[in-house]
């Protein structure tokens, strides 16, 4: 791993990493029943289940969780401790709603997830905490739940031992929606119905997590963390998002406002901080969308590894959809992202969140992985092209389901500028070196899209047939906004 940065979160984060299991960081205790760190992550082991258990349109239940009622929680994926091992096999649960007490059909639960991952060789990867774990589920407020997996038909392979349901809570939010976008307001955007927003404008820019030092983590000078050319605390920004005068502005620090084109190549060209050549940039870099940053969408910053981690720079764009199914509202997406930032950190053992960006089914673009939002900040994304690359997951499950048009059109202006601030054409392509996926062998050369899917990297269904078949309509859109 390169360069490291230190910030100013507390010492919390070592040690709630290595909480046993069963009580994870952020969860009650009799002694401390109104701890103050926002969720909680509650894991039970899951229990041999015999011939009873087995029913006809599943099959023979081998392990799971008779049906039982829990402590409130949200979003749900199971953890095993052998990183290495792999579920083979099939899991499904069923959860009885907070609201109204009715219990949800059985959901399928994507085991294959450990292509979202670090790069084999690097420090996140090896790091002892790291486990095994199947993508999250986000399932809504619920407070009963029952399990049953079974192995793979044909397989003789085990299932992982220490099997676990881990059900997280991902706590109160900061509390403010992102404001409307100004396409909602006029009667489109949304996609699905939900005109919830994007592109929440006017605020100040804040970065507070961040202390403003330059990409190989030496000699900082504290200017432009954030990289919209206006100082580390992003106070100086004088540009408004496209819905200002319509919506309440957004808490200092909340939102990085909407720049447009001339103020994004402003921005640029002073930034000197951070790690990419603004001459190359220019004139093919497109307006910065407005952005939630992680202060905005109530991230817990002592759950996450104190420095920050970077590659030279960003050469291509993996999207993803967070296979976390789509029963969410985008009033709820914060509390989507936090549940995931929980999982990836306290459950599966990463450093922190591992895309570098979300985008919600209404279009509102999240910051992901911390470390500044315009720096080559490495994520753990995609197995194997984790270097040189960021990470774009849209909020949902898009294998047989559509992608609401306003996250397409985010993806695009979100690579726009994020593409653009590297002097990098969404139409081109570009060859990466595996550092081994699974599909390509370590030291492999590759030659990708510069806007590319999961899937190109890596054998798996991400980001969902239906999502992956947007990306030409992307790549288009996002060139045409560079100016290209």
């Amino acid at each position: 791993m390169r360069g490291y940065l230190v910030s100013s979160i507390s010492a919390a984060c070592a040690a709630a990493l290595v909480l046993p299991l069963s009580l994870t960081a952020g969860a009650a205790t009799e002694a401390d029943p109104e701890r103050e760190i926002p969720g909680t992550t509650r894991s039970l082991p899951l229990e041999p289940l015999g011939p009873s258990a087995t029913d006809r349109s599943f099959g023979a239940v081998v392990q799971g969780l008779p049906r039982r009622d829990v402590a409130p929680f949200s979003l749900l994926g199971l953890v095993w401790e052998d990183a290495a091992a792999e579920l083979e096999g099939t899991v499904e649960v069923r959860t009885r709603s907070l609201a109204d007490g009715t219990w949800s059909p059985w959901q399928q639960v994507e085991t294959h997830n450990a292509d979202h991952a670090a790069d084999p060789g690097t420090e996140e990867s090896a790091a002892g905490r790291v486990r095994g774990s199947t993508a999250p589920l986000w399932v809504g407020p619920s407070d009963g739940v029952e399990v049953r997996v079974k192995r793979a038909d044909g397989s003789s392979r085990p299932l992982p031992e220490g099997l676990r349901l881990d059900l997280v809570d991902p706590g109160d939010g900061p509390g403010a929606d992102p404001a409307p976008a100004a396409e909602d307001r006029a009667g489109g955007g949304g996609g699905d119905g939900e005109a919830d927003g994007t592109d929440p404008a006017d605020a100040e820019g804040t970065d507070a997590d961040r202390d403003g030092t330059d990409g190989d983590g030496t000699g900082g000078d504290g200017t432009d963390a954030d990289g919209d050319g206006t100082g580390g605390d992003g106070t100086g920004t004088t540009a408004s998002g496209p819905g200002t005068g319509t919506a309440s502005a957004p808490a200092p620090g909340t939102v990085l406002p909407a720049l447009d084109r001339g103020d994004t190549e402003a921005a640029a060209a002073a930034g000197g901080t951070l790690g990419f050549d603004a001459a190359a940039a220019q004139p093919h870099i497109g307006p910065r969308p407005a952005i939630v940053t992680r202060k905005g969408w109530g991230a817990d910053e002592s759950l996450r590894e104190k420095t920050f981690v970077y590659t030279s720079t960003v050469k291509a764009a993996f999207v993803h959809h967070s296979a976390t199914g789509n029963n969410y509202t985008c009033q709820q997406a914060p509390s989507v992202l936090r549940s995931i930032y929980r999982y990836h950190t306290v459950s599966s053992g990463w450093r922190d969140i591992g895309y570098n960006f979300a985008i919600d089914k209404c279009g509102n673009i999240y910051e992901g992985r911390a470390g500044g939002v315009a720096q080559p900040v490495l994520g753990a994304h995609t197995l194997g092209f984790n270097t040189n690359s960021t990470g774009i997951a849209v909020l949902g499950t898009y294998s047989s389901s559509n992608p609401p048009q306003a996250a397409v059109t985010a993806v695009a202006r979100l690579t726009a500028w994020k593409l653009g601030l590297h002097g990098v054409d969404p139409k081109g392509s570009v060859t990466l070196v595996s550092g081994g996926s699974g599909k390509y062998a370590k030291g492999a050369k590759v030659t990708l899209n510069t806007i590319a899917g999961h899937r190109d990297g890596f054998a798996t269904d991400c980001p969902g047939g239906r999502l992956y078949g947007q990306l030409g309509t992307i790549r288009t859109a996002s060139a045409a906004l560079q100016g290209r």
